[in-house]
């Protein structure tokens, strides 16, 4: 590579864009570069991959040019409600100040703070020369897109707003900041300036996902890309049957590019044998160096299969369902099989989705019968839904009145009130059937979960009406019969810190998870390959601490993936001991 000052790394959650922004960082440094790494994720897992505790300002990394920092959102957003309020303290009565806060306390202001931080430094004239390099790792595709879109976004959103105040509250932090958004949509335009890495493993799902973000940056000016495929293995690793249809599959990944990245200049990175944590590690992989295999093996009979899941889910009747955890870690697949699971013990069941980057009509299909619903939450459908009821609620309006609205409604967090919205009316559907939600990554679906209350406020300010839906939704999300939380991951370090994280948030929202879930493992597969064997060594660790939380449950690596609703039926059968 011949990278260009700024590099942003995107992909869909999984595929190893934290690694790969590591590596390329450390090679940079290696080489004589100073290089900043920065994470912009609320999901970010760059202090374990570095062993490091991480902030906003960055720190070196011992022996090395390389420099890196964590942004954390919501600490941010913290600072950009201070910033706010503060100066009204003491001021404005003190049901004027609870009022500002109320309104920086969404969701929305998490976007817009890290959104600042991340232009600050776009812009910054001190990194551009303490730095050669600053590397972005960036959150996964949805949100990534959406930090981008931002600076035209948020720029006419300024230009046009009149009143002074927004789903925000007081526009005043913001107007200063157009000159500084206006220099970051220049920078990340600018091919000599910017280069996008678009990350993925060779797996399908994960090309088509990053073939629909080229699409999408494209559409915004963002011309200069290159595609990194992570995790190739040599056709020479194939010794039995697991591997060798591991390895075919990645070659008919490779071989059927989509249209999107077919003609991206592409770069390949190999297998790892060994868990990417820590320095050493890194090093080693930059280097090449040979890696010992151990040929240890966890004896999972402390873990339930996903028949007795499906068992305990089934005791306390209908209910909502979430799959949670980190992107890419298998969610949609896991919420659709047990949908189909629940379905095939008699039970009338609606899939669905919150996660625009999701799949779960490829993965079940579309409606299979009157008992058996599915459907997905489309963003733009429901602002348009959501637009029209706050006008209806309004009612009559003169100009200005409707202007004002107008306006109002023009905020990107328009959106994620809408979302919102229709989630709550999805779990509120859990009366008379189970209703199983694919969640959105983890950073997303705890700023849903965690901005209930903002919502809440939100949407009585806006329609002056707050659904039956929202008014329900916290309580019945606390009640550990009505709301199951499935946390889902794979036997992998980042997946599991992020588990773990994510359990914490939840349990901070009175929230506890009903069961873990780990997906794709090979330690139930008889693997010989040196390839296999290491994959089933370096699981151990993962799965001795995921046993130690409730209802422990394993599903295996699959030679097909099962697509559909016949094939996920056949799976069930499988995996039933």
């Amino acid at each position: 590579m011949d990278p260009t000052r700024y590099v942003f790394l995107t992909g869909k959650g999984g595929v190893g864009k934290t690694s790969t922004a590591s590596n390329l960082a450390l090679t940079l440094a290696n080489r004589g570069k100073h290089i900043l790494l920065v994470s912009t994720d609320p999901a970010s897992n760059l202090q374990d991959v570095f062993e490091m505790e991480l902030d906003e300002t960055p720190r070196l990394v011992t022996g090395t040019t390389l420099e890196i920092a964590n942004f954390d959102p919501e600490q941010a957003a913290k600072q950009y409600m201070e910033r706010m309020v503060g100066p009204y303290r003491g001021v404005l009565p003190d049901v004027a100040i609870q009022s500002m806060e109320e309104q920086l306390s969404g969701a929305c202001t998490v976007e817009i703070a890290a959104f600042d931080q991340f232009t600050e430094l776009l812009t910054s004239k001190v990194a551009r020369e303490r730095y050669d390099h600053v590397i972005f790792d960036t959150a996964p595709t949805g949100h990534t897109l959406r930090l981008l879109t931002l600076p035209s976004a948020w720029d006419e959103f300024l230009e046009t707003n009149t009143t002074g105040a927004s789903c925000l509250g007081p526009l005043a932090g913001l107007t200063d900041k157009q000159v500084q958004y206006k220099q970051a949509v220049e920078t990340l335009t600018d091919a000599n300036e910017t280069t996008l890495l678009l990350v993925a493993r060779p797996e399908k799902s994960t090309l088509v996902e990053a073939a629909r973000a080229a699409t999408e940056l494209r559409a915004i000016g963002i011309e200069r890309m290159q595609l990194v495929i992570n995790g190739v293995v040599e056709s020479s690793e194939g010794t039995d049957r697991y591997t060798k249809r591991f390895i075919e599959r990645q070659q008919q990944a490779l071989d059927d590019l989509p249209d999107g990245v077919v003609d991206l200049e592409t770069f390949t990175l190999p297998y790892a044998y060994e868990n990417l944590v820590g320095i050493s590690a890194l090093q080693r992989f930059v280097s090449r160096e040979p890696v010992a295999i151990s040929d240890a093996r966890y004896d999972t009979s402390r873990y339930e299969s996903v028949d007795q899941l499906v068992d305990e889910l089934e005791a306390d009747g209908p209910s909502v369902i979430m799959t949670m955890g980190k992107g890419g870690v298998g969610k949609t697949t896991l919420a659709s099989l047990l949908a189909v699971a629940l379905h095939e013990r008699g039970h009338a069941v609606h899939l669905t989705t919150t996660d625009p980057a999701a799949h779960v009509a490829l993965t079940i299909g579309a409606d299979v019968s009157e008992t058996f619903t599915v459907d997905a939450i489309d963003p733009k459908a429901e602002i348009e839904k959501y637009r029209t009821d706050v006008f209806r609620e309004a009612g009559d309006l003169n100009e200005e009145q409707r202007m004002m609205i107008e306006e109002d409604l023009r905020s990107p967090c328009t959106e994620e009130i809408a979302v919102f919205r229709a989630f709550a009316d999805q779990v509120a559907k859990a009366k008379d059937r189970f209703v199983v939600i694919d969640t959105a990554p983890t950073g997303h679906t705890l700023l849903l979960l965690d901005a209930t209350e903002s919502y809440h406020r939100e949407l009585e300010r806006s329609t002056g009406v707050v659904p039956e839906a929202v008014r329900t939704l916290l309580p019945k999300l606390r009640d550990p019969k009505q709301t199951h939380v499935i946390i889902t991951t794979l036997p992998e370090a980042t997946p599991v810190y992020e588990a773990e994280r994510l359990t914490a948030d939840l349990q901070r929202a009175e929230i506890q998870p009903f069961a873990w879930v780990v997906n794709q493992s090979f330690t139930p597969l008889d693997v010989t390959s040196k390839l296999l064997v290491a994959k089933v060594a370096s699981e151990t660790t993962w799965l001795e601490r995921v046993s130690n939380n409730p209802r422990p449950t394993i599903l295996s690596w699959q030679e097909q993936l099962p697509v559909g609703y016949s094939a996920l039926s056949q799976l069930i059968k499988e995996e039933v001991r």
